[in-house]
């Protein structure tokens, strides 16, 4: 299943560790991440929701969301986060969803901020 999540059902969802922040390291180093957000660059790492859970860990230095979470995503405006939705679904997971408004949504409407130094 598919959803579109808003900027108040995202906000509920900041605490749960299945917001995926799909922006490069370097952007969330500049603007900072909606609190508890992972981040997995899906434009340099396309392959990151195919490869073996060892792998993942190893490439990101945490857990991969089960397959059994609902995740959603979001990049700056929306359009990373609508592809890194379709490529969760073809991996396998069931509960997948993209917040539209993204970043620039999160942002114009004075939601909480995560700073972020090095790389995750």
């Amino acid at each position: 299943m598919s959803f579109s999540s808003s900027f108040h059902a995202q906000r509920k969802l900041t605490s749960n560790g299945n917001t995926i922040d799909v922006r490069e390291p370097v952007e969330l180093r500049e603007t900072g991440k909606i609190p508890g957000a992972i981040n997995i660059p899906i434009t340099t790492a396309v392959q990151s929701l195919h490869v073996p859970e060892e792998e993942f860990e190893d490439m990101y230095g945490y857990t991969r969301p089960g397959k059994d979470k609902t995740l959603v995503f979001y990049c700056k405006a929306g359009v990373r986060a609508k592809t890194a939705a379709g490529l969760a679904l073809h991996a396998g997971w069931k509960n997948v969803g993209e917040y539209r408004g993204s970043w620039l949504d999160w942002a114009e409407r004075n939601g909480p901020v995560e700073k972020v130094e090095g790389g995750k």
